[in-house]
């Protein structure tokens, strides 16, 4: 087999000038940690840190409401829509240490739909930031509710934070679950029929 690759290319972005300077950085931090950075296993941890970085804050580079906008389609469909158990990985702007789960999303349509992909896009756009769960719940909804114009939009979060497991109070099973809602799921009626869809027993 010649060159040929199998399986799949691995493609990333790096802002080159960026990278330096990260790279100088975290070679810096380690040094202040008291680490021998010339050892052969930390030789190049600075540059994979700073290329990783780079990939986990890539969301601020990406634009969620043209995201839903490139493929929002007119459609006669005033039902519930849901894309739910989308992964979801996220840093914790306090401590810099991730925070893993998933999100539900659900909206009724108003005229317009949109790829069942984009919503696990804008979760992504607004996840690969440093973040809270708070927040990054509700930019969900108002990035869906602004782009579709909707009946309904409905969003829950649950992560495990490793800033709980890891430091502080250091519980490990403890999961943290946020939710928000506009228009129709603030309705007790519909909001627990997208619970008991999503399979999550909330009140």
């Amino acid at each position: 087999m010649d060159n040929e690759i199998i399986g799949y290319e691995k493609i990333e972005k790096f802002n080159p000038e960026k990278l330096v300077k990260l790279q100088e950085h975290y070679k810096a931090i380690l040094d202040l940690l008291g680490e021998d950075t010339e050892r052969e296993g930390l030789l190049k941890t600075p540059l994979r840190v700073a290329k990783s970085m780079q990939f986990l804050t890539q969301g601020y580079f990406m634009d969620p409401m043209e995201i839903l906008l490139s493929a929002r389609f007119k459609e006669n469909y005033r039902q519930m829509v849901i894309v739910k158990d989308i992964e979801l990985f996220s840093l914790c702007e306090h401590h810099m240490i991730p925070f893993i789960g998933k999100a539900h999303v659900a909206y009724i349509p108003n005229g317009y739909i949109t790829g069942l992909s984009k919503i696990a896009r804008v979760v992504e756009a607004y996840s690969r930031r440093l973040q809270v769960q708070e927040r990054l719940t509700t930019q969900i909804k108002d990035a869906i509710n602004e782009a579709l114009h909707p009946l309904g939009v409905a969003v829950v979060i649950e992560a495990r934070h490793l800033c709980m497991c890891m430091r502080g109070v250091q519980k490990q099973n403890s999961v943290t679950t946020t939710s928000d809602f506009v228009g129709a799921f603030e309705r007790e009626k519909t909001r627990s029929e997208f619970f008991q869809l999503i399979g999550t027993n909330l009140h």
